[in-house]
């Protein structure tokens, strides 16, 4: 009778072990399906990737253009500026002549300002 139950034991231990070997197995081949469907869903997004890094390049070359365009405009306007600034001057020059010319200006006096039609004070 001890032998029988010392056979039962036994094997119900090699049965726990074969369960416990078998439902890793499962758990293992689950995983590598598992696995496999997540690399299928990357692969899948890696065409999107590409779309996005497509996307993003383009936009890139288009923001460069723009800087470039942004630059030109700047030195455009700084060369306005510049032509306007001479000018001025030009247009100064010749009012102080002007001034220099008039017997009505005192264009040597410290609140002399070009332009202004002040007269002399005798």
């Amino acid at each position: 009778m001890k032998t029988v139950i010392i056979i039962i034991a036994v094997l119900v231990v090699l049965a726990i072990a074969v369960a416990a070997y078998l439902m890793s197995k499962r758990r293992t081949e689950q995983r590598r399906e598992q696995a496999g469907h997540l690399r299928q869903e990357a692969e899948l997004q890696r065409s999107d990737l590409d779309l996005e890094r497509q996307r993003a390049a383009e936009a890139e070359a288009r923001a460069e253009v723009a800087r470039a365009e942004a630059e030109r405009a700047e030195q455009q306007a700084a060369e306005a500026r510049r032509g306007m600034q001479v000018e001025e001057a030009r247009h100064e020059d010749v009012v102080r002549q002007a001034d220099a010319l008039d017997p009505d200006v005192d264009h040597r006096a410290d609140t002399y300002q070009p332009g202004s039609t002040g007269s002399r004070e005798a």
